[in-house]
């Protein structure tokens, strides 16, 4: 079960007063209850005994329907289920409403309602017949968005109705839940990497732990280590069984930077240039987890996902589903900066090697065009994904950089040494993806580490 606990609903609170129930008087309750008013007016004045009790008829009914409704007594408990909690954008998410009655009084007739977004879809309602009292009904609805965020589903809402339609009563739940969004991710091809420890897995590399008898770096017995591991002297020290520490395995880095600056993107919508660099970084850091990556996101305010953690790298200290999780969960909501430039991504990533960067930029002035080319001078390896937006934008909107200085700024990252890839609208990114590798090939093939050859980068 995905959300909030299940709530309670119960008629007959002191909840809104009396004077709220009368506030639930149908079209046709107030009908009647004028007619009534109308036709013991009119007795009166002509004298017609008979009229009066016709008239007192049609007025005490809807108040007896809204004494009775309001007296009543229903003990109902709701729950939500909602599968799954987290969808990409287009695909479809179902949400399971179960009603039970657990007082031994049966319902009358139910009106079920959930409030949703607009943006998934209609409100939907259902109407439930008398529940029996310990019964339960089950009803489902899908919602669907095209729209990435997060979404509050609920409260829910009954709406309680007496046998003649005179008067509606709406109660409300109190818990929800919530429908995270996120990015559509792609399959991408695999590129393998220099400098990997093959055998051991993509993106790994290992580092001994001791480099000699001098330097033994020892660690307590653990049940099931080879006893052959021993170490006495160490033993001898600290009164305990001690072991060596042999080779440890150590993930390979990459981080992902998604440029967010708003005037690096033109235009919006689910088909823009700004959403397509989240879907792209979303598929960058699922596809290097899945590789074995240490991989955190970064954006050009600086903030980095996870933020925990001295390395903040998410792979070596938590399960890379939930590390993806956690990061899909941030561009679910991402959106753009404040536009203060790569000053900020820059002094995050200048503190050490950070092994491979995937980038995913906008339009980049001068100015944002040397912060990023000094951005890989601490990198093994660099890979840019460069996006037009006023191509993306159909021309709608003047080019913010016109195109050969556009073209002169991606020569200037190529001489930086990132491995620089255009990205045309509509452009799918595991083709990019594997011509960014074949770019890298041909590089290595043509100038053997020349002045835009990438150390460590991709083979």
């Amino acid at each position: 079960m995905t959300a909030g606990e299940p709530g309670a609903v119960q008629d007959g609170s002191s909840k809104g007063g009396l004077r709220a129930a009368f506030g639930g008087l149908t079209t046709r309750g107030r009908s009647f209850l004028a007619a009534g008013v109308a036709a013991a007016v009119c007795a009166y004045v002509l004298g017609q005994a008979d009229l009066l009790r016709v008239g007192l008829l049609l007025a005490v009914l809807p108040l007896v329907c809204v004494i009775v409704l309001y007296r009543t007594r229903y003990r109902v408990t709701g729950t939500r289920r909602l599968t799954p909690s987290r969808v990409p954008t287009g695909s479809e998410a179902r949400v399971h409403l179960r009603m039970d009655n657990v007082s031994r009084l049966p319902t009358g007739l139910l009106m079920l309602q959930d409030r949703v977004p607009y943006v998934l879809g209609p409100r939907p309602r259902f109407v439930l017949d008398r529940v029996e009292g310990g019964g339960r009904r089950e009803v489902s609805y899908r919602v669907r968005s095209d729209l990435r965020g997060r979404y509050p589903l609920g409260p829910l809402q009954l709406r309680l109705s007496d046998p003649f339609g005179m008067c509606e009563l709406t109660r409300s739940f109190s818990a929800y839940d919530t429908l995270v969004v996120i990015p559509r991710t792609v399959p991408l091809p695999p590129l393998r990497l220099a400098g990997e420890a093959s055998g051991y897995g993509d993106g790994r590399q290992r580092s001994l732990a001791l480099a000699g008898e001098d330097d033994i770096i020892p660690r307590g017995y653990r049940h099931g280590d080879d006893l052959r591991r021993v170490h006495w002297r160490s033993t001898a020290r600290y009164g305990e069984l001690m072991v060596r520490r042999e080779e440890q395995p150590q993930r390979a880095r990459c981080t992902v930077l998604l440029d967010t600056r708003q005037v690096g993107y033109a235009g919006a919508g689910p088909d823009s240039a700004f959403e397509w660099a989240v879907s792209g970084a979303a598929s960058a850091l699922v596809h290097m987890l899945e590789r074995g990556f240490a991989v955190r996101l970064l954006t050009d305010d600086g903030n980095a996902v996870p933020g925990s953690g001295s390395d903040r790298f998410a792979g070596s200290t938590q399960e890379s589903a939930d590390s993806a999780g956690l990061m899909l969960d941030t561009l679910a909501v991402v959106d753009h900066s404040d536009g203060g430039g790569l000053s900020r991504a820059h002094d995050v990533l200048r503190g050490s090697n950070e092994g491979l960067l995937i980038a995913f930029f906008g339009d980049l002035d001068e100015e944002q065009t040397s912060v990023a080319a000094r951005m890989r001078q601490r990198t093994g390896a660099a890979v840019a994904f460069v996006l037009d937006s006023a191509r993306w934008s159909g021309g709608v909107e003047p080019p913010a950089i016109p195109a050969a200085r556009a073209e002169e700024r991606l020569r200037q990252l190529r001489e930086a040494g990132w491995i620089v890839v255009p990205v045309p609208p509509g452009a799918e990114l595991p083709a990019l993806w594997q011509l960014a590798g074949q770019m890298r090939t041909d590089t290595q093939s043509a100038g053997n580490g020349g002045s835009t050859g990438f150390p460590g980068g991709w083979s």
